[in-house]
């Protein structure tokens, strides 16, 4: 059964870290010259990601709707998803127990589409001063100790990496130096749990 909304950043190898929004901060620029411009250029390039974003929601949305009135064609009684393209599925157990469900899952499934980025970030519950201060730390401490391609974490806490879609990290959690690098940098989120030895 398909999730409706995906919280991949709980999930991933960071013990309860490794998150981060690449914050863009639009600095001020003094008077004269192509300074006005230069904001407005970048402003401009701000809302136009925000319209991006907002139609990918819509479309998702609507691909949502369309994937339920599948599953409703199908025999499978389900309610109209929510604003954000939610289904309140109900009893999972149960569904996953009914074969006409499992069959109109596979012959609905062109309509299911991905979350998107933009919505799984504005349902990420907001985090601590001291939490992203934590999680930045340990984000330059696994970047420090053998491996620079860890996600940076943004002024929010999260990583890109955590709303990516295609479920792959940028770097290997079972590689030596990755298991090393957890070793040494896991006090500072507290996790006790000792990674072993990787294999290369």
């Amino acid at each position: 059964m398909k999730a409706c909304a995906r919280r991949r950043f709980a999930a991933r190898v960071w013990p309860a870290v490794v998150v981060s929004v690449v914050a863009l901060g639009l600095g001020g620029c003094g008077g004269g010259g192509g300074g006005g411009d230069e904001v407005a250029s970048a402003g401009d390039g701000k809302a136009k990601a925000s319209k991006t974003g907002q139609g990918e929601i819509a479309r998702y949305v609507e691909g949502q709707r369309r994937y339920v009135r599948c599953l409703r064609e199908e025999g499978v009684d389900v309610p109209d998803p929510d604003a954000k393209g939610r289904i309140d599925y109900g009893d999972a157990r149960e569904l996953k127990a009914d074969p006409k469900f499992t069959r109109a899952q596979v012959k609905c499934q062109e309509f299911s589409l991905p979350v998107p980025e933009e919505l799984e970030r504005q349902q990420v519950p907001k985090l601590s001063a001291k939490e992203i201060a934590t999680r930045k730390r340990y984000a330059k401490c696994m970047q420090e100790n053998g491996v620079p391609e860890a996600p940076d974490v943004g002024d929010d806490g999260y990583s890109d990496q955590d709303f990516a879609n295609d479920g792959e990290m940028k770097w290997d959690p079972t590689s030596a130096r990755a298991k090393r690098a957890i070793r040494i940098c896991a006090p500072i989120i507290g996790d006790p749990v000792d990674p072993g030895k990787g294999k290369g």
